[in-house]
């Protein structure tokens, strides 16, 4: 039997060209990307929100499942940063990247997948955890796996990943993308 090649979309393709680039370096693994993906595509006319562009690699994931009726917008402080994105999706009307705080992410929610890969994540949970529609999709990528409970990360309780996981608001798991890399996926109650 032949397996079939995992095709990388074309936009990731260009977006991780612009990374290497810039030499930027925080992109998003394929693991996380193909993640996003699936949680765009769950929402076909959805209102898909990115903190922390980059350049663009998870923008251009969530893009791969964006439904024909759905949005996305993006935002990215680095201002030649969100430049540069913003071109690999130029010819799209359905993507917005903004230049600026994660807060200018307010004015489009609430938002049915919010990828918060930049602010918000640490420095004001509660208000990421706001800006979920119900049954809206969280995803927090960059955690270490932890076999312990509560969760911890260089011997001490990860605070912030148990405030996600244990929020009164959402339903959330870890999920194991690599051996060495996990995510934070919570939907938000009804």
């Amino acid at each position: 039997m032949v397996m079939a090649e995992r095709v990388v979309p074309p936009r990731v393709v260009a977006a991780e060209r612009l990374a290497f680039e810039a030499g930027f370096t925080k992109s998003c693994l394929p693991e996380v990307g193909r993640l996003l993906g699936l949680t765009a595509a769950s929402k076909p006319r959805g209102v898909i929100a990115e903190s922390g562009t980059g350049s663009g690699v998870g923008t251009a994931w969530l893009h791969s499942g964006l439904g024909a009726g759905a949005r996305l917008v993006t935002v990215e402080r680095d201002e030649v940063l969100a430049r540069r994105a913003a071109e690999v999706f130029a010819d799209d009307d359905r993507v917005s990247v903004l230049a600026g705080d994660w807060l200018l992410l307010e004015r489009h929610a609430p938002f049915d997948v919010f990828f918060c890969d930049g602010g918000g994540k640490r420095d004001d949970p509660e208000r990421v955890v706001e800006l979920l529609a119900p049954g809206g999709l969280l995803v927090l990528d960059d955690f270490t796996p932890s076999p312990h409970w509560p969760p911890r990360f260089e011997g001490v309780v990860d605070e912030l990943r148990l405030f996600y996981l244990t929020h009164p608001a959402l339903d959330a798991t870890e999920v194991l993308t690599t051996s060495t890399t996990s995510v934070v996926v919570a939907a938000r109650r009804l």
